[in-house]
């Protein structure tokens, strides 16, 4: 009895014992542990260049390129046959002429052959119509007295009818025999210059024959390609009685050529081109070759570089293009808490060296980084690059890499 005692007495304290145990060593172990002060990460501080916003005007300006062409450049062709006689000096490549200038003459002899023989066909039937008009009237008179008959009556006005028409056609023959004879003299239709000859002195030409070719200097034209997404910057002529479009005309095959002509856009084409999808626009340069200023000379073919004045937009913000990262982000400063914040902005218009935005959001007067940012935190203070500052770095040699 007593050893089954001492053994649930046993069984009873071993748990005991273990609870105990335990309850001892949570209290022990369950103190709490002072917990290590961390101090606040210092803000982070990104040092930059800035420029100062502000809402303002932008001029639009619109830079494109074409050729220069002539308006007028035509063919030269014989309109009668002969041996060329004479060639004047105007006529070579590269020469200028004046309207009206004869520029090679045809061997004449045969047409003013052709002219007296005109002259004298008009003379013989003019002289059949006096003989047939006076015995048309001496008919008349023998009808009255019933001293001819009525078919006699008819045949003289038949004749007086023949000889009326065979003077209108000597007459015919005779302007024809004379406009032949003055197109042996080969005239310039318009002032311009010698492009090509074709022929040469004794050689016989036939109607038709090509002699040249030749263009007008009174004026030049260049098709100028215009984007559509630029086209709602402009107001274009469309119709004759539309204002024209100052344009200012560049040397794009000499860059260093400060050379400049003043033109005016005075039309359109009327459709789009089907590749590009661009609209070309005309523009009119006159005096090219600088016979009547002074000035530099703008030859045909030439390679030209346009600059259209466009619009001028009103409440916009001007933001350097190289202040633009990703083509539509910008790191703005606030004026107040120097802080940095990045913005997406959506261009209004841009060219070489800036962006134009409208954005109710963008506050007048914060500031936008001018420097290259390779790491700019959200919110991060910025230290501003003084002016002072850039002008003193500006001056010392460099040495190591650019700083960012």
């Amino acid at each position: 009895m007593t050893q089954r005692f001492a053994a649930i007495l046993v069984r009873l304290l071993l748990p005991a014992c273990i609870l105990v145990g335990g309850w001892y060593g949570f209290r022990k172990l369950s103190i709490p542990m002072e917990e290590e002060v961390v101090e606040p990460p210092a803000a982070t501080q990104v040092r930059t260049r800035v420029q100062p916003l502000k809402i303002g005007r932008y001029q639009v300006h619109i830079k494109t390129n074409g050729l220069v062409s002539p308006h007028n450049q035509v063919t030269l062709s014989a309109e009668v046959t002969g041996r060329v006689v004479k060639i004047n000096a105007e006529f070579e490549v590269g020469r200028f002429f004046s309207t009206g200038d004869v520029l090679l003459k045809l061997d004449d002899r045969d047409y003013k052959t052709a002219i007296r023989i005109a002259e004298q066909e008009v003379r013989r039937s003019g002289a059949a119509f006096d003989l047939a008009t006076t015995a048309q009237e001496r008919m008349e008179k023998l009808a009255a007295q019933d001293g001819a008959s009525l078919a006699e009556l008819e045949a003289s006005r038949s004749l007086l009818l023949q000889a009326e028409n065979d003077v209108e056609v000597a007459k015919a023959n005779l302007d024809q025999a004379q406009r032949d004879l003055e197109r042996t003299d080969i005239v310039a239709p318009f002032t311009g210059r010698v492009v090509t000859k074709a022929i040469g002195l004794g050689e016989l030409i036939t109607v038709g024959t090509t002699l040249g070719d030749v263009f007008a200097v009174d004026y030049a034209e260049v098709r100028l390609p215009v984007a559509t997404r630029e086209l709602r910057f402009l107001n274009l002529p469309e119709r004759e009685s539309d204002p024209p479009l100052d344009v200012k005309l560049r040397d794009a095959m000499n860059p260093g050529n400060e050379a400049e002509w003043s033109g005016q856009i005075v039309r359109t084409e009327g459709a789009l081109d089907p590749n590009s999808l661009e609209l070309f626009a005309i523009a009119r340069i006159p005096d090219p070759f600088a016979l009547d200023r002074h000035g530099p000379v703008l030859r045909i073919g030439q390679p030209v570089s346009a600059t259209i004045r466009g619009d001028n937009l009103e409440n916009v913000i001007t933001i350097p293009r190289a202040s633009v990262r990703s083509l539509n982000q910008i790191h703005l400063i606030d004026a107040e808490t120097n802080k940095l914040s990045t913005r997406t902005i959506d261009p209004l218009w841009s060219d070489d060296n800036y962006v134009i935005v409208r954005d109710p959001n963008i506050r007048p007067g914060d500031f936008v980084a001018t420097t290259m940012l390779v790491y700019a935190p959200e919110g991060a203070i910025v230290d501003i690059i003084s002016e002072v500052e850039t002008e003193s770095l500006a001056s010392q040699p460099a040495t190591g890499s650019p700083t960012p």
